[in-house]
């Protein structure tokens, strides 16, 4: 990592190559999912699209669902959340954290997210999948608001509070479902907004 002139860490030309790897593989497969269907779509095709080898789309990617399911964005979302002022209420900070880490997004990266989103409301293996995402998402939450708050990740509180933002998460994640061109980060904010006044620790 190297220190960019504003302070902030920047990946280093190591970290930049796996990345774009990362998303040459992902661009591949949604461009093979969308002209032949994720079912229709093997391994082996996304891996001959994306010119790599079979070991390095499995150092990526586990699974065909990993392609779709594993979200890059969760780091930035944690990054920007404790990077928010220690005075702002904890929902706040988060509602916070959701705006910075979209508006690092490209239209490009947000075009990708709610076409990912929609592939999963439409795959019944992918929407069994999901559910494990949503637990590991919760446990990610919950520690980040532990942290800020000075408290345990189990503490039921904390716990309620995680899953009541993830489950505004997933209410934004079926609307985007039902209208692939709708505004993600005005949603996530909507969302959350509504929380804001009565959600605390």
């Amino acid at each position: 990592m190297t220190e960019s002139s504003t302070g902030r860490t920047r990946p280093g030309l190591r970290e930049r190559k796996k990345a774009r790897t990362r998303a040459t593989i992902r661009a591949c497969a949604m461009r093979l999912f969308r002209e032949q269907g994720y079912d229709a779509t093997t391994i082996e095709q996304i891996i001959e699209a994306a010119e790599v080898s079979e070991t390095t789309f499995f150092r990526y990617f586990p699974t065909k669902e990993d392609v779709v399911l594993q979200d890059d964005y969760d780091p930035m979302l944690i990054e920007a959340f404790q990077a928010q002022p220690p005075e702002l209420p904890l929902v706040a900070a988060l509602r916070a954290a959701f705006a910075s880490a979209f508006a690092g997004m490209s239209a490009e990266q947000r075009a990708e997210q709610n076409e990912r989103i929609a592939l999963v409301f439409a795959v019944p293996k992918l929407r069994a999948a999901m559910l494990d995402q949503v637990s590991q998402a919760m446990q990610l939450v919950a520690r980040a608001m532990a942290e800020r708050a000075g408290r345990r990740p189990d503490d039921f509180t904390v716990r309620t509070v995680a899953g009541a933002i993830v489950g505004a998460a997933m209410a934004v994640s079926a609307a985007v479902a039902d209208d692939p061109h709708a505004d993600l980060a005005a949603l996530i904010d909507q969302a959350i907004a509504h929380l804001e006044p009565g959600l605390t620790l």
